[in-house]
């Protein structure tokens, strides 16, 4: 059985969006960069204000926001991602209960609800 991980909400501008709920909501606070991140996003050419994701953690359910690359005619806002232990068990268990398979990703698989709804299934 997963659970929930994390609500991503794709924006124009993650760290902006970030900075926003981090304030707006009590305990929470955009997730700290350590040097390695720093490093990792140097080498990309980008800084902590134009990371295509920012996360805030806080005493509940983790926010991701996100820049997803490409055109986005049919822009999926928000969607959830869902953690466990088996991945390929947990995804075989959601399509049986009707999800629909979209894409295989290196540590996460896409899946749309009955009503076409994106959601991941991340391992944990």
């Amino acid at each position: 059985m997963a659970r929930l991980k994390e609500i991503v909400i794709d924006c124009d501008i993650p760290s902006r969006v970030a900075r926003f709920w981090a304030e707006a909501l009590d305990g929470y606070d955009v997730m700290p960069y350590d040097d390695d991140e720093l490093a990792r996003l140097a080498a990309l050419g980008l800084t902590p204000e134009t990371d295509p994701t920012v996360m805030v953690e806080g005493p509940g359910t983790r926010l991701c926001f996100h820049l997803r690359p490409g055109e986005r005619p049919a822009r999926n806002r928000l969607h959830l991602d869902i953690a466990t232990p088996d991945r390929a068990r947990e995804v075989e268990r959601l399509l049986s209960l009707g999800a629909s398979f979209v894409r295989e990703a290196d540590g996460y698989t896409v899946l749309n609800d009955p009503e076409g709804n994106n959601f991941c299934v991340v391992s944990e």
